[in-house]
């Protein structure tokens, strides 16, 4: 059901992780520190800034601890980190993050490739997790990975999604979030799928898209329009998953900006500041961003 978009959306800038992940440059813990502080100038105030992965498979995430112990200690920051089993929890909780991310993937390949567990041992792990997060006093986030389509197993059913959200929420997450990790989405999936998790469970949602096949930002507005309070974005538009052939960049946080403040959504965030820190990050890549507010600039120019 489409509503009245919201005054407001949070923003999650994922760039730091996400974003990271997926490029060949291996940037230095200086680097990704230095890119977390331009986010937070640029009005950023929720931070998925690393993952605790192992390292052999995720190498651009090694230095996760590194990363956590320099960055700035704000009370109107709070960062998360990606967890994919209680190893990775162990590791997040002692960096004394507020918030960890836990990946549920939608499909059994996907899952056996992207985390060596079938969906049913993920969605036994995302429990365990959210049950220990509790205890702690940390944010579950639970993501539903190729919620929209995988790239080994095709379509993937809407029906079979929303059941495993149902199973996901039984657990408590802070938010729900659906990811499009290949970009394979469109409008109407998306708001179908978020109006039937949201009268199913009742849950907080998000989204995460990826703007492959030039869809993530028309899905990203679908979702506002639907009830959606919290959109993913990188800044730079950099990014995309290591085990997902031909799984570009994330939409990027200064052209999601454009679109919202465009529309009268406000998010906090300082669209001038976010196209030169995607400038910026892409140097460092050494490559051009994908982000086109920095190739475009701001309208109207100043």
């Amino acid at each position: 059901m489409t509503a009245p978009l919201p005054s407001g959306i949070d923003v999650v800038e994922v760039g730091p992780r996400d974003g990271l992940q997926n490029e060949s440059t291996l940037l230095p813990t200086a680097t990704k520190v230095e890119f977390i502080e331009r986010a937070i100038a640029a009005g950023a105030r929720r931070i998925e800034a690393v993952s605790f992965v192992h390292p052999r498979l995720v190498p651009q995430m090694a230095d996760a601890e590194d990363v956590m112990a320099a960055v700035p200690q704000r009370d109107d920051v709070s960062y998360s980190g990606l967890v994919l089993n209680r190893r990775g929890f162990d590791r997040a909780q002692a960096t004394g993050l507020s918030e960890i991310n836990v990946v549920v993937v939608a499909t059994d390949e996907f899952s056996k490739r992207n985390q060596g567990v079938t969906t049913e041992e993920g969605l036994r792990a995302w429990e365990d997790i959210a049950a220990r997060a509790h205890a702690a006093g940390i944010r579950p986030v639970a993501t539903i990975a190729v919620a929209f389509g995988c790239p080994f197993e095709g379509p993937v059913s809407s029906d079979h999604v929303v059941e495993l959200a149902r199973r996901v929420a039984d657990a408590g997450p802070y938010e729900l979030a659906l990811a499009d990790t290949i970009g394979a989405g469109v409008p109407t999936q998306v708001g179908e799928l978020v109006s039937r998790i949201r009268e199913e469970t009742g849950a907080r949602m998000r989204c995460h898209f990826h703007n492959t096949r030039n869809t993530g930002y028309a899905n990203a507005f679908a979702a506002a329009t639907t009830g959606v309070s919290t959109l993913d974005a990188s800044i730079g538009g950099i990014g995309g998953c290591p085990f997902a052939p031909n799984a570009t960049g994330n939409i990027a946080t200064e052209d999601l900006e454009h679109l919202l403040s465009g529309m009268g959504v406000r998010t906090g965030l300082d669209l001038e500041a976010l196209s030169r820190t995607g400038t910026w990050i892409g140097e460092q890549l050494g490559e051009e961003a994908p982000a086109l507010l920095g190739k475009a600039g701001p309208f109207p120019q100043r």
